[in-house]
């Protein structure tokens, strides 16, 4: 089956490599045509992510390129600890989180689905679709049209695809949050720790990677959408350092040795419709759902939307099954993910508040969070044995 994927970023080449394992043809389009490495800044995969990377055959590549996180720990701005938990699994997985770049995780999935068979094309930006009983037609702003059987939005929160299968679905907006990371080296930290500070302004978290190295990101509260062009790393220093000065995070911010990214918090209503006949969405485009599990569900659709059409025996049927089996999901998910964009916001008695519920309520994370971490990914049939019908 000819399928073309719309977005290069993590969804786009991860779906890209599951569908190739069972035989589709498949063309990925990124608009952006830019070094996959210098996109992006530090993030976290969960465990559950990481099982489906190794269903992929990504893993090892993957961890190679990455930090393991054993604990997550959370503060209150005068320093006292709120609570000490596993990050990101449950307290007797092996398994291990990590923080690794977002360009690392790109290039890895990019290069595993080329050498799987698919192909990249940057530069080329979707600007329309049409749909057919049989097949569907993505049109691009060079010119370029490009026919087949399945179109996959993995064009993230602001989704053209989106658009093309419900011209009346929510739009990303600003969510009152903007951030900035960045990189310094001070040693006497914890490594293999990933730390949250409720602060005055936002949320200050930084994770020491080793014994010298902390990736931080400063979360800052803002209601009215600040213009975040053409700031230098000086300034943006001098701002951290003014909106978050408490000692923990001024001490890192002090000790910065480069930004890596900026940009605006963005949030989306959520998205009633994934799909048409021979159109889907998946990653962000369909449920952005952030709080540290953006790529882990990234990777988790790749495999459940690959199943779907491999033992489903026409497309618009996978694509029902698909959405009947991702949906619950991922909308317990998108509250969580709704709860924790609200507690960084600033204020002083939200600050008092939300230090009383994470005394109250990490006590009992993995009894909360733990079905997160206990998902169980498809396997894949062999390219030979894919079902999924043209028709």
């Amino acid at each position: 089956m000819r399928t073309t994927v719309i977005g290069g970023g993590i969804a786009g080449p991860a779906i890209a490599l599951a569908l190739q394992q069972i035989g589709h043809d498949v063309t990925v389009y990124e608009a952006y045509d830019v070094p996959v490495e210098e996109v992006g800044a530090h993030f976290s995969l969960a465990v559950n992510g990481l099982r489906a990377l190794e269903k992929l055959g990504c893993l090892r590549e993957v961890e190679a390129v990455g930090h393991p996180i054993d604990r997550m720990r959370f503060y209150s701005g005068g320093g006292r600890l709120l609570g000490d938990v596993p990050r990101l699994r449950r307290g007797t997985d092996p398994m291990r989180s990590i923080s690794l770049q977002r360009g690392r995780l790109v290039a890895v999935l990019r290069r595993a689905a080329l050498d799987a068979g698919a192909r990249i094309v940057t530069g080329e930006r979707l600007v329309g679709a049409t749909e057919s009983a049989d097949n569907v037609v993505a049109e691009f702003a060079s010119g370029r049209r490009e026919t087949a059987e399945l179109l996959v939005g993995a064009d993230g929160i602001w989704s053209t695809v989106r658009g093309q299968i419900d011209s009346s679905a929510p739009r990303a907006e600003y969510a009152g949050l903007y951030g900035v990371a960045g990189i310094s080296t001070m040693k006497g930290l914890e490594p293999g720790v990933w730390n949250l500070t409720y602060t005055r302004n936002g949320a200050f978290v930084y994770t020491s990677v080793d014994e010298q190295t902390q990736w931080w990101t400063a979360q800052i509260g803002d209601p009215v959408k600040p213009d975040l062009r053409g700031i230098d790393d000086a300034r943006w220093l001098r701002r951290v350092s003014e909106l978050f000065p408490e000692a923990t995070p001024r001490a890192i911010v002090g000790a910065a040795t480069s930004i890596v990214a900026s940009g605006h918090l963005s949030v989306c209503d959520p998205i009633q419709k994934w799909h048409s006949g021979r159109m889907v969405l998946v990653g962000d485009a369909a449920h952005p759902v952030g709080v540290g599990h953006g790529a882990s569900m990234c990777i988790e659709d790749a495999l459940e939307l690959a199943a779907a059409l491999s033992r489903t025996p026409t497309v618009p049927a996978a694509l029902k099954a698909y959405d009947e089996t991702r949906r619950p999901r991922i909308d317990k998910l998108l509250k969580h993910g709704h709860n924790a964009r609200e507690s960084k916001r600033p204020g002083a008695v939200k600050r008092q508040i939300n230090a009383a519920k994470m005394r109250a309520l990490l006590p009992f994370f993995e009894r909360v969070q733990g079905y997160l971490y206990d998902y169980e990914p498809p396997s894949l049939s062999a390219a030979g044995g894919s079902r999924s019908a043209t028709r």
